[in-house]
């Protein structure tokens, strides 16, 4: 009689997990046979150096994180209350950087891993209003190329995509207003937006490609010219 032992399980960390985006990459992993932990913010402030240490202690293994966390606070540069600033800041950039931290040390000793984080069209567009945010999204590309160099020797990548405007809990009220609606989906060359579960999709497709790292994939139709 012959035995066998099964292969563990690949493990997957999701931030920001009570989002629209992070439930439908939680059920894509899932469906991929990943186990999947998807904390939300009272499990896991990305923000806060003390709850991260304390999240990835009782992890022993980690194939792939996604650094899903993040806010708006949109406002006028002049408007702008410095709080509003570091606010955005801590949980977009500073939270993927606390998270990566930690996951990246478990993958060094795995030597193989994968880290994606999410970012913004508005890293590249640099839109009105989000002064923060497009700032917070530009570093998330510079921190992304930077590990990707840093680890890449350890098998370790690190990727980023940017997922376009997607209707969400945090997105919904502006899409109520027609004009808004109007206005971005003409933006579109195909006229349409990308979904939470098109975005979940291509992630686990990403996951797929071993030798891809240090890469930004923009996921949906707006056009824009090579600088």
């Amino acid at each position: 009689m012959s035995s066998s032992t099964s292969s563990p399980a690949r493990l997957a960390v999701i931030t920001g997990g009570e989002g629209d985006l992070a439930q439908s990459i939680c059920e894509e992993l899932k469906q991929a046979g990943f186990e999947v932990f998807s904390p939300g913010r009272s499990e896991l402030d990305v923000a806060n150096a003390a709850s991260v240490k304390a999240f990835f202690a009782h992890l022993k293994q980690i194939d792939l994180l996604v650094n899903n966390a993040g806010v708006c606070r949109d406002v006028a540069v002049v408007k702008m209350e410095e709080a509003d600033f570091d606010q955005v800041m801590d949980v977009n950039l500073k939270g993927a950087f606390l998270v990566s931290q930690a996951a990246v040390k478990l993958m060094a000793k795995q030597r193989c891993g994968h880290i994606v984080n999410i970012g913004s069209y508005s890293a590249i567009s640099g839109p009105a209003g989000q002064a923060n945010y497009a700032a917070a999204k530009a570093g998330l590309i510079g921190f992304t190329q930077s590990i990707a160099k840093e680890y890449g020797a350890r098998n370790v990548r690190v990727n980023c995509v940017l997922p376009g405007f997607l209707e969400t809990m945090m997105t919904r009220h502006l899409l109520e207003d027609a004009a808004f609606r109007e206005n971005l989906t003409n933006a579109h060359a195909l006229g349409r937006l990308n979904t939470p579960h098109d975005v979940a999709r291509f992630i686990v497709f990403l996951h797929c490609l071993e030798n891809v790292s240090g890469q930004v994939f923009q996921l949906d139709s707006r056009v824009k010219r090579w600088s």
